[in-house]
């Protein structure tokens, strides 16, 4: 197996066109399972090492990718010397929020993270709230370094 570190181009990502439902059975189902007691964790780790894969360089590349992944529209609404506030909005996330089984968003805060921080060059953590009502997930990014 090759240690070689492949950064994949935001454009490899208009090549791929599949449909979320397997996509779902494997992240919210399978790999639970799999992952047992420390998948919040392994999630999270899963989300920064694959934003590493990717040429991050603006908060727009941040967008394409959330958009692109299949993860819904990211938004930064609120930005603080020490802090920036995204929303997470889509169709796909309501219809996830309903299933019969348990979500969660460790994977896309974990990408957040390490995504924000290739592009502010500042330490980062991110933790993400649902708003079950609204079906919206918060993501708060602190600096950590700052």
């Amino acid at each position: 197996m090759s240690k070689k570190q492949h950064i994949l181009d935001l454009s490899h990502l208009e090549e791929l066109n599949t449909t979320g439902a397997g996509y779902d059975i494997l992240r919210y189902v399978s790999l639970p399972e799999l992952l047992g007691k420390e998948k919040d964790t392994l999630f999270y780790f899963m989300g920064k090492n694959l934003a590493r894969k990717f040429d991050i360089n603006t908060m727009e590349d941040i967008y394409i990718i959330f958009d692109k992944l299949g993860w819904g529209n990211l938004e930064l609404i609120k930005q603080k010397k020490k802090e920036y506030i995204f929303n997470l909005l889509s169709d796909a996330i309501v219809m996830r929020l309903k299933a019969p089984f348990e979500t969660d968003f460790r994977l896309e805060a974990g990408f957040l993270s390490e995504a924000v921080q290739m592009v502010e060059g500042m330490e980062c953590e991110c933790m993400e709230e649902v708003n079950q009502r609204i079906s919206q997930i918060e993501f708060s990014v602190v600096f950590t370094d700052a």
